[in-house]
């Protein structure tokens, strides 16, 4: 209001000349082997599902060196936070080094949160997938895309150079698509630039590979965290149906499980007290134990095994053949002692001659019967009156019983 009013032209010069004035940019100079920019692609490609017919949507992974501008490229069914942590594993692999810096975008699957002021938080396996490479993960800030244009460009540079060319091509297998993929991809980075000399490749070979820090050793394994883990009285834990030792000292103790493709390790207060080759998914109710995490009685298995055995012969033969068959199964007999007090507490909750009967019941339909089994006899209700007659039957066999006041107690004295 009150402004004289201007034509559409001299509106367009006049903020073309503001723009020129107040949102200056710097063209950004990229040293060599520095950091690795990473991203996904805003485009997708898709696959075949040949028994439904259905087109299944691919993403791509995109991580570039933006002082050569050498990128890969990586097709994927999701972006879950394993599949981000593979894609950068095998990004490494094919660059054949890594970086100092790794700048990513403010995806959950690298960053939890990223305020303003204050500490950037990280995902905790992309910390540790950062940690093993020793490099610094240094997200871009929100909204400023400038900050990681290396990747920001390839993207865009791929779907021209990649998904454009394939786009009417059909891929029924994964294995197609990355071949398809990788041969596109090697193309591009031996393709010479418009605006400079050499292309990516060369320049990459010539400048930017040996800049780049060796990879370790071994390989980042991607890992799963499993917490709060009891120490039973058997030294062992438990984790997917199979049994791992620990040192006796932290029995009934709170451990942490950091669990691989390969391997297993066992963590109390963040000090690793164990590890173990990991059992493969198909096998149940096996052990992995090591002499060094049992106690020195444990040497003496016959006192031990002898001692649940006479329990069990307390409550009744049926009982005790159950206690029996589960120790026939072991290598080694103190893996079995949290089985049989799992059983023979039973007789606390409910009685003895419940368990026994139990058992009885048990024995007739599974030669090796364990806790699970029993305690689903003992709850049945349809086996209620069954149970109760064995007590009743129990009480009548032994009769009356004097008190010590008849033999010359107290009384009598």
């Amino acid at each position: 209001m009150g402004q004289p009013p201007v034509g559409y032209t001299k509106f367009c010069e006049d903020y073309q000349r503001h723009i020129d004035q107040y949102r200056l940019t710097n063209h950004l100079k990229h040293k060599p082997g520095v950091s690795i920019q990473v991203d996904w692609s805003g485009s997708t490609m898709d696959l075949l599902d040949t028994d439904t017919g259905e087109l299944i949507t691919v993403y791509l992974f995109v991580g570039t060196l933006p002082y050569s501008q050498y990128t890969y490229v990586e097709p994927t069914l999701d972006m879950k936070s394993d599949t981000w942590l593979r894609c950068h594993i095998n990004m490494f692999e094919y660059f054949g080094g890594t970086t100092i810096r790794l700048i990513s975008d403010n995806l959950k699957t690298g960053v939890i949160s990223h305020p303003k002021e204050g500490d950037i938080v990280l995902n905790e396996q992309y910390e540790s997938l950062a940690n093993h490479y020793v490099m610094a993960v240094m997200p871009a800030q929100v909204r400023k895309p400038k900050q990681k244009a290396a990747v920001e460009g390839a993207v865009g540079k791929i779907a021209m150079a990649v998904i454009a060319p394939l786009r009417n091509e059909i891929f029924t297998t994964m294995g197609e698509l990355k071949a398809a993929i990788r041969e596109k991809l090697e193309f591009y980075n031996a393709k010479p630039f418009q605006k400079r000399e050499g292309s990516r490749r060369l320049i990459f070979t010539e400048t930017e590979q040996e800049k780049l820090r060796p990879l370790p050793s071994i390989p980042y394994e991607i890992a799963e965290w499993v917490y709060g883990r009891t120490v039973k009285l058997d030294c062992h834990i438990t984790f997917q149906k199979n049994n791992y030792s620990c040192p006796y000292q932290y029995v009934k103790k709170k451990v942490d499980l950091k669990v691989t493709a390969h391997f297993l390790e066992i963590y109390y207060q963040n000090e690793r007290i164990a590890t173990h080759k990991r059992f493969p998914t198909y096998k149940e109710y096996t052990f992995s134990t090591l002499p060094e995490h049992l106690p020195d009685q444990f040497n003496r298995l016959e006192w031990n095994e002898q001692r649940l055995l006479n329990w069990a012969q307390t409550i009744g033969p049926f009982t005790y053949k159950v206690i029996q068959r589960i120790f026939e199964r072991l290598q080694l007999k103190e893996q079995g002692y949290q089985s049989c007090l799992s059983v023979l507490n039973l007789s606390k909750k409910h009685s003895n001659e419940a368990l026994e009967k139990a058992c009885q019941i048990a024995l007739e339909r599974l030669h090796s019967p364990r806790y699970r089994q029993l305690n689903t006899i003992l709850n049945n209700p349809n086996n209620k009156e069954i149970l109760e007659e064995a007590e009743s039957a129990q009480k009548e066999t032994l009769g009356f019983v004097r008190g010590p006041e008849y033999y010359g107690g107290d009384i009598n004295d």
